[in-house]
């Protein structure tokens, strides 16, 4: 065990040698010389072998033709060892960004790859931490996004880390790699509670509808049954067509404004009450209910809708608890 954290050591020591005149990229990388790294791989190592053993039976036996083999298969070798590096040199890589995800699940990274020379390159493959390779190829001139996953554990600010963009073209005797970071981040919502109730509107909480008569002769339409509605507006005979129940809306009925309130909550941790309060908003939107959310130092007043549910998940997963 000793003896593997001694390795381990040294090879992240390697690497920062290695990356000590790499900042993090907030823009564009492109992939210069002094950007490529390259050394062969286990085959290549074996071909190495295998041109040693082949230069001395050449040597022992006095043999032309032997000579003659053993130097075009290094040639080979050489003309491989070009190829490879030359696979990666001068392309250009951006991070474009990731779409929010929850805790537990993998943030996938958009990088956009761009080949400004008249050749192709092929079997090119790009990979992030802990996670297969994404494999690819650009046409010349070519201009092509793709997506790399990322382990996102906890919420926050997932940053896409280092990523490795590699190549074993032609051969596969040599492989040639770049290390890329950028400033490029995803937000990691909390991980939503399995289950939740809704909490039930207090009086402060009513308002009543505008426009039309009042009463409940102004059919408005039809929702979605939340726990808690009166059974004489479940539209029963729509109920009977499908599989869910659903509630009889009418123009100018009270409508309640739900706050979703940390205070509310179970005594319990705080990632425990970020993860009922996630649950909870995505149940009142996908009610149909207008919903707000309180939470220690913030508030946000009732609203519905795709902004609505963005900006409260946003909150919940940037959330600090005050000093």
């Amino acid at each position: 065990m000793a003896a593997i954290a001694v390795l381990a050591s040294l090879r992240d020591g390697l690497v920062r040698w290695l990356r000590r005149n790499e900042p993090v990229a907030g823009g564009e990388i492109l992939l210069h010389r002094r950007r490529i790294y390259i050394l062969p791989t286990r085959f290549g190592l074996y071909y190495a072998l295998m041109l040693a053993v082949m230069l001395l039976g050449a040597v022992n036996y006095a043999n032309s033709m032997a000579f003659i083999l053993t130097f075009l298969l290094t040639a080979l070798g050489a003309n491989a060892l070009w190829q490879t590096h030359r696979n990666l040199l001068h392309l250009r890589v951006g991070c474009v960004g990731a779409a929010p995800v929850f805790a537990g699940e993998e943030a996938q990274f958009q990088l956009q790859l761009t080949n400004p020379t008249p050749r192709p390159r092929y079997a090119l493959a790009l990979a992030g931490r802990d996670g297969p390779p994404s494999l690819f190829a650009l046409a010349a001139g070519a201009r092509e996004t793709v997506a790399v996953g990322v382990p996102a554990p906890q919420r926050g600010r997932l940053s896409a880390g280092r990523l490795r963009l590699f190549t074993r073209y032609p051969l596969g005797l040599f492989e040639a790699w770049s290390w890329l970071e950028f400033e490029c981040t995803a937000l990691v919502y909390p991980r939503a509670a399995a289950s939740a109730t809704l909490p039930a509107a207090t009086p402060d909480d009513v308002r009543r509808g505008t426009g039309g008569r009042s009463g409940e002769e102004d059919f408005a339409g039809l929702r979605r049954y939340v726990t808690g509605d009166p059974l004489r507006r479940v539209a029963w005979k729509a109920a009977a067509r499908s599989d869910t129940l659903l509630t009889k809306q009418f123009q100018g009925a009270q409508r309640a404004d739900l706050w979703l309130s940390w205070n509310d909550l179970p005594n319990a941790g705080a990632e425990q009450r970020l993860s009922l309060l996630s649950r909870l908003v995505l149940d009142a939107e996908n009610a149909g209910l207008r919903y707000g959310l309180r939470l220690p130092g913030a508030e946000y007043p009732p609203d519905l809708g795709e902004a609505q549910r963005l900006r409260c998940l946003q909150a919940l997963a940037l959330f600090r608890l005050p000093a």
